[in-house]
């Protein structure tokens, strides 16, 4: 069974079509929502398409990893995907088949990611070009070099490995996406799809521009990398 897991927070504009889309999902699968603590009419909305429905109530704000293990630590699938609130898989069916194939045929398979495109209505050319480097570099990063890196709009991840490496570490605000591939590959395998993707709204991007969020993402991963902490010490919301 595949447990399919989404940190919320305030994402009422995106959540149901994410949603409509998983439900043309017929392989065996949970939803679980991992809120923190919307202000909006998110949990209103996910009650619609599960009853999985985790909200954090403290007052300090939950950092992503705190959201994604929440909902790990509530998962029975065998494997956990991690997927934004604004994210669309087409021919769903035999998008997770295709990779639960893979997973079967190989038991040190531990981490598994795909490329990332914007909705074709959103996308710039600039999208184009700087996703198709992103999606690049986590294809060398995994198969090739095998240190392990990909981007938190899609993690597909086996529960036993995600289990054995402690899941995300919840002192990182940002940059635990890379962080937990690298961890996986130290235990298994990651590996990178190039040819299969997920599209996205591109809202960061959009929002602050392409050079600085170039910019975060490198000092954040770099950071993480050398020093074991992100840059940023919170990754502010974009809706």
């Amino acid at each position: 069974m595949i447990s399919i897991i989404i940190p919320t927070l305030n994402e009422e504009s995106v959540l149901a079509e994410t949603l409509e889309y998983l439900k043309k999902l017929t392989l065996p699968h949970e939803i679980i929502i991992s809120d923190g603590n919307s202000s909006d009419k998110t949990v209103e909305i996910a009650k619609k398409y599960t009853d999985k429905i985790l909200v954090h109530k403290e007052d300090k704000r939950q950092t992503i990893a705190h959201a994604k293990n929440s909902g790990a630590a509530q998962a029975a699938g065998d494997y956990y995907v991690f997927i934004d609130a604004d994210i669309l898989i087409k021919d769903i069916d035999n998008f997770f088949q295709a990779l639960i194939n893979d997973f079967e045929k190989d038991e040190t398979l531990a981490g598994a990611t795909v490329s990332l495109r914007v909705m074709e209505h959103l996308a710039t050319r600039r999208d184009e070009f700087f996703f198709d480097l992103v999606n690049r570099t986590h294809a060398l990063n995994n198969n090739i070099l095998k240190i392990g890196s990909a981007s938190g709009e899609f993690q597909m991840i086996r529960a036993s490995y995600f289990k054995q490496a402690g899941g995300y570490n919840e002192l990182l605000a940002v940059a635990e996406d890379n962080d937990m591939f690298a961890r996986l590959a130290k235990l298994g395998k990651t590996r990178m799809y190039y040819d299969m993707q997920v599209f996205h709204t591109g809202r960061r991007a959009h929002n602050i521009g392409w050079t600085k969020l170039l910019y975060q993402w490198f000092i954040n991963y770099f950071s993480v990398v050398l020093f074991k902490k992100s840059a940023h010490k919170e990754w502010k919301p974009i809706r």
